[in-house]
């Protein structure tokens, strides 16, 4: 077996190519697998063919810079962003935060600095939504809302049905909101006669009721290579 598969995989998104060599160096010597790319389309075939536990994003490349990339990544994807750049402006800092990344780290940098918050990073996506105390019955996201003991969903006030099959995949979301759900769990809640497979297609038929656009969801979110979750976007 492969130890490096232990290993957390970084995805380092730059276009400096002397820079994206030293990361790669420095972070394959302290522990971590990683892949690089030079500018946004390379860095969602990497997406496309891998999993990845962490993005180092650069914000200023040609083209597509790393905040568009980052805005339309999080419309699919929560995997965590570590955004890197050359821009000292509070104004910069806040609009990356506000696309959604984890972390915000201004160039020039010190190698350790960016160690530390990677791993700060990865230790706040492994702890996760801690667990209420008491399942909530109504549960609000949006413009949605369900009601988790009698299986009703309501979009804008108005009733909208679901199958036995989604009303079970909702439930199981509502009353773990925020939680990372794998597809054997929900399998569980489902019920037996249902597979893994199976899960991915019933998902895709819960976001058309509830999503404002099902290609790009907001709140029943992919969590890349671990399951899926419910958030109030």
């Amino acid at each position: 077996m492969d130890a490096s598969a232990d290993k957390p995989h970084i995805l380092v998104v730059d276009d400096d190519t002397r820079l994206r060599e030293l990361l790669k160096s420095f972070l394959s010597r302290n522990g971590f697998r990683v892949s690089t790319a030079s500018h946004a389309a390379e860095a969602r075939q990497r997406l496309q063919a891998l999993d990845f536990d962490l993005i180092v994003l650069d914000v200023m490349m040609p083209g597509e810079t790393g905040l568009a990339f980052a805005t339309q990544l999080r419309r699919t994807d929560d995997v965590p962003i570590l955004m890197l750049t050359a821009m000292g402006d509070t104004k910069d800092r806040i609009a990356g935060l506000e696309t959604g990344v984890d972390d915000y780290l201004g160039k020039p940098f010190e190698p350790l600095e960016l160690l530390l918050r990677i791993q700060s990073v990865l230790r706040r996506g492994r702890q996760g939504a801690a667990p209420s105390a008491e399942p909530q019955r109504l549960v609000t996201f949006g413009p949605n809302q369900f009601d988790a003991e009698l299986g009703e969903f309501t979009q804008k006030g108005k009733r909208v049905a679901l199958t036995d099959a989604e009303v079970a995949l909702l439930r199981a979301f509502a009353t773990r909101m925020g939680e990372v759900l794998s597809r054997e769990t929900l399998c569980k809640s489902v019920g037996s006669a249902i597979n893994e497979r199976a899960i991915d297609v019933q998902v895709t038929r819960l976001r058309r009721k509830i999503e404002p656009d099902p290609s790009f969801p907001r709140y029943l979110r992919t969590v890349r290579g671990q399951g899926y979750r419910l958030v109030d976007a």
